[in-house]
């Protein structure tokens, strides 16, 4: 609701939805925090919301109410006792964030206290999260994730595994996860300027998380499995995608995350300007009291090539950075979990105003240096798509002589044999 009202007072100025969720919000604070109740929540969503009401209000209370739930998790009495217990590694309330080194239990929750507490970290300067946060990413990055860029291996609880364990017929992977992975590694991004971060985001956006809602847009995947037989009931006692689940979270994440994916295509820093998702668009970006208006055209990821015209009517100066996919730099993913078997790192063209340019990456970006850009100016940029194997490591008992086809950011998962069988 929180988010929801941010979204709908920032769209229309109006602020019916947004007064009802302060004054929730405000009800929240007096009834919990230092001194008053202690107790967190159940499922980790409020500290993302409580940190849009105070970018929106400017209201501190709300950030540190956000920050109260986080370093409270795992860190204080009187909350979610369970037969006298914490509820422990399922709600990730076992130890404090700080001293939290690895990804364990519900996913979903997981996803939402790192996004929570990464935007809380990067609004109050805190560090104490920051060693916790790059060991999590990296436990899950490196151990626990499908190459779709699903997370939660285990349908019993919904959550991580052991290392390595990533089966692919019983893989849950909720969709849900998929988005609380996305949002928590695009916050990771704006934190740090890695792009191994936007990486993940766009692997799990076309693979993970698209998985998760047809192409009529009208019936939904609540787990993601890698491999079916056609017959098993996977997806809450359907073999298929659904219309419908008696708990709607995975539909109604959907519905949020597409209408809000023109705020994850771009970001600035001074004058710079980050391309992360070649989508096409049209968009203006303040930068230094102007406004630098870009237009993409681009069939991106049927084809890797994208045409960006600027159309802003005065000159501004500014660096454009254009991300190159990891796919393009030849790296799966970070860590070793992935690889291509081919060493041959796709071809990449690009022009300026029709000049072509020699192509020089670093820290994942070809940086077009500070320049004055004007309207008419045209950048091209085109990846090669070939279609590449990929096989995991050996640890993965589940993917032993089986490999998987990549072209561009789409996965296809293979098994070794058989004639595939579709719900």
């Amino acid at each position: 609701m929180y988010e929801a009202a941010v979204a709908h007072f920032q769209a229309t100025g109006e602020r019916s939805l947004l007064d009802v969720a302060l004054k929730n919000a405000d009800l929240i604070d007096q009834v919990f925090g230092p001194g008053k109740n202690m107790g967190v929540p159940g499922h980790q969503e409020i500290e993302i919301g409580l940190v849009k009401l105070y970018r929106t209000t400017g209201e501190i209370k709300y950030l540190d109410l956000a920050k109260f739930f986080v370093d409270q998790r795992g860190n204080g009495e009187g909350h979610n006792l369970v037969d006298g217990e914490y509820a422990g590694k399922y709600q990730q309330d076992h130890l404090p964030l700080a001293q939290q080194d690895e990804a364990v239990g519900h996913s979903v929750r997981a996803g939402y206290f790192y996004s929570g507490a990464t935007d809380v970290a990067a609004l109050t300067g805190e560090t104490a999260y920051d060693e916790a946060l790059d060991k999590i990413w990296e436990d899950i990055i490196h151990q626990k994730i499908y190459l779709t860029g699903g997370i939660g291996a285990e349908p019993k609880h919904e959550g991580f595994g052991p290392d390595y364990e990533l089966p692919n017929a019983t893989a849950y992977t909720e969709t849900c996860a998929a988005i609380a992975l996305m949002l928590w590694n695009h916050r990771m991004f704006l934190k740090s300027g890695n792009v191994k971060y936007m990486d993940v985001f766009e692997r799990t956006l076309y693979n993970g998380f698209l998985s998760g809602v047809s192409f009529e847009g009208n019936t939904f995947f609540y787990p993601n499995p890698l491999e079916t037989d056609g017959v098993g009931k996977f997806n809450q006692g359907v073999c298929g995608r659904s219309a419908w689940f008696d708990c709607s979270c995975c539909p109604v994440n959907v519905v949020r995350i597409l209408p809000s994916l023109p705020g994850y295509m771009y970001a600035t820093k001074g004058n710079e300007v980050y391309v992360n998702l070649y989508i096409s668009n049209t968009t203006e970006i303040l930068l230094k009291n102007k406004t630098l208006q870009l237009s993409q055209k681009t069939d991106y990821p049927w084809d890797g090539k994208v045409e960006i015209d600027v159309l802003n009517n005065e000159p501004i100066d500014a660096t454009i950075k254009l991300r190159v996919p990891g796919w393009a730099r030849n790296e799966v993913m970070d860590g070793d979990l992935y690889r291509y078997m081919d060493k041959e790192n796709p071809a990449i063209q690009l022009s300026v105003n029709g000049e072509s340019k020699n192509v020089s990456v670093e820290d994942g970006y070809i940086t077009l240096q500070n320049q004055s850009w004007k309207q008419n100016d045209k950048i091209v940029i085109a990846f090669e798509m070939p279609i590449r194997k990929v096989i995991s490591h050996e640890l993965v008992a589940a993917n032993i002589g089986k490999m998987a086809l990549e072209r561009g950011p789409w996965s296809t998962v293979l098994k070794k044999s058989t004639t595939p069988k579709v719900c």
